[in-house]
């Protein structure tokens, strides 16, 4: 089965937790791109998502799982063409993908040298025109419901589109307004 076989249409609300210091640029995929994730090699934009404010909060309290740090929580209106739903068995068997290959020690392999199985599969699937994956959340503290949509390629309008749901100009425009 071909990979355009398995691309799917997501539309729906997501949500992302992250540092309020980058409140002003909740689309930006830049830090994902600087350091790499889980889904994306460095240098590669990734815009990480979570299908509830929960895993989304869940996610990004990672390191902190008995002490919350302060975050801003962004809700997203997504429009999104070629996304392929990776917490679907058998998705992952038709692209030859074992379920704990996702939950693997990425940061681990990466610090070694290696190339993590997961930046492999993101840029194969990045390769076919996939403009993102859903996939199970591995935080601490996560269960099955628990889901991400990562996208690799979004903006304003069609084919991806991602809208932040800010009705009332809460977020700030720039990063002179947390001085």
């Amino acid at each position: 089965m071909s990979h355009a076989a398995l691309m799917r249409r997501f539309h729906g609300v997501v949500f992302r937790a992250h540092n309020p210091r980058w409140a002003f640029a909740p689309t930006s995929g830049e830090g994902a791109a600087r350091h790499g994730g889980r889904f994306n090699p460095p240098g590669t934009l990734a815009l990480y998502t979570a299908l509830s404010p929960k895993t989304a909060w869940t996610e990004a309290q990672q390191g902190f799982p008995f002490k919350a740090q302060p975050m801003t929580l962004v809700a997203y209106r997504v429009d999104c063409e070629q996304v392929i739903d990776l917490s679907e068995a058998p998705v992952l068997a038709a692209l030859g993908i074992a379920a704990h290959t996702l939950a693997g020690p990425w940061e681990d392999l990466a610090s070694r040298g290696e190339v993590p199985p997961t930046w492999a599969l993101a840029e194969r699937l990045i390769g076919d025109g996939c403009s993102g994956i859903v996939v199970p959340s591995f935080a601490h503290g996560s269960d099955a419901t628990d889901l991400n949509l990562v996208l690799w390629r979004w903006s304003n309008g069609p084919p991806c589109g991602v809208e932040v749901i800010d009705d009332f100009a809460r977020l700030p425009l720039n990063d002179t307004s947390w001085r």
